[in-house]
């Protein structure tokens, strides 16, 4: 069998797309790592062209990626992993945005036709028996990201644990009167942050006010956006008299949509009421947001090594990885000195 990149990255111990660079002379790999590299893959016989030959032998150099909404900021961030990592391997990729199972299920079909891919990425979409079984049958490589199935690679973040640490944050910040903004909740990752949220709250013996809790019935985006958020605050603004001290929003686009309706009403964040989000979007440090960074950009790099693996030996034993989001302390809960907000 010829030597691949992916057994010269694991006896040099580095990655596999530092291996592409140096075997395609990238400057950016250091002296050390090149000379490292191009040791190993002396010392292994490696064909310069071996890995472009296994690719094209009946192979595509394409994967396609599965995705609910062009227009999230979260995918955008993933799917910039994942495109340039497939560039750095020579792969190109195919993305399809759907709005319904059904969609999905028109793409997947047109995604499994013999040849037309080698693998398939679905971000966030649950699959269905049918689905799964034709994956299964067609002996087509499949990475899940952001959801999960048995029978495949999957790579996702811990809700429950993300929303543990956001809540018990502001917990510890003194706050007792918490509510929640999360998006719809057909959405996973929205449900299981609202089902976390609660626990967290009642293994901390605080009470849970419904009308601190709303969620949106929007259908664009599932509810993670902007208008969401804003018409979400709305909503709690308008319902009560009596506003939570602290609120956790379930995204970080929501949050921006968050602070501008407690801004139209004059509400100081966080002198009035504090917010952590989720996420850790780009644009989320320019509103200095206490937020649960996950780790976007891995995650799409990740999915297509992964891809790649199964395409490149099909008896990889299947995986699930799950990453832990990482409280980043800015403006929005109030502990941060380095960011000041002026009072309204």
């Amino acid at each position: 069998m010829a030597v691949t990149i992916y057994d010269i990255a694991r006896e040099a111990k580095v990655g596999i797309g530092t291996v592409s660079r140096v075997l395609n002379n990238s400057p950016k790999v250091t002296d050390g790592t090149r000379e490292k590299v191009l040791s190993v893959a002396k010392k292994l016989n490696y064909q310069p062209h071996a890995f472009a030959q296994a690719l094209a032998r009946k192979r595509s150099n394409t994967l396609s990626a599965i995705i609910p909404f062009f227009t999230n900021y979260f995918f955008i961030e993933v799917l910039q992993g994942a495109q340039e990592t497939l560039v750095s391997l020579g792969y190109d990729l195919i993305i399809h945005g759907v709005n319904s199972r059904e969609q999905m299920e028109e793409y997947l079909s047109k995604s499994l036709k013999k040849g037309r891919v080698d693998g398939t990425l679905i971000f966030s979409l649950e699959l269905s028996d049918s689905v799964a079984k034709e994956f299964l049958e067609k002996n087509i490589p499949l990475v899940l990201v952001d959801t999960q199935h048995p029978k495949f690679t999957s790579i996702s973040v811990d809700n429950f644990e993300g929303v543990r640490i956001a809540t018990e944050h502001l917990i510890n910040l003194g706050h007792k009167k918490i509510g929640m903004i999360t998006a719809n909740l057909k959405s996973v990752p929205a449900k299981e942050r609202l089902i976390g949220f609660k626990q967290v709250m009642q293994k901390n013996n605080l009470s849970i006010n419904d009308r601190f809790i709303l969620s949106s019935s929007q259908t664009k985006n599932d509810g993670f956006s902007r208008e969401a958020g804003y018409e979400s605050m709305k909503q709690m603004l308008q319902q009560n008299s009596e506003l939570p001290t602290a609120i956790f929003v379930s995204s970080d686009i929501q949050a921006i949509g968050v602070l501008a309706a407690l801004r139209e009403h004059n509400i100081s964040v966080p002198h009035d009421i504090a917010l952590v989000s989720f996420d850790d979007i780009e644009l989320s440090k320019y509103f200095g947001l206490t937020t649960m960074r996950q780790p976007m950009y891995k995650m799409g790099e990740l999915a297509v090594h992964k891809a790649i693996q199964l395409i490149e030996n099909p008896g990889t034993v299947l995986s699930s990885e799950t990453f832990t989001p990482s409280l980043i302390v800015r403006g929005t809960c109030g502990q941060n000195p380095a960011y000041s907000f002026p009072s309204n």
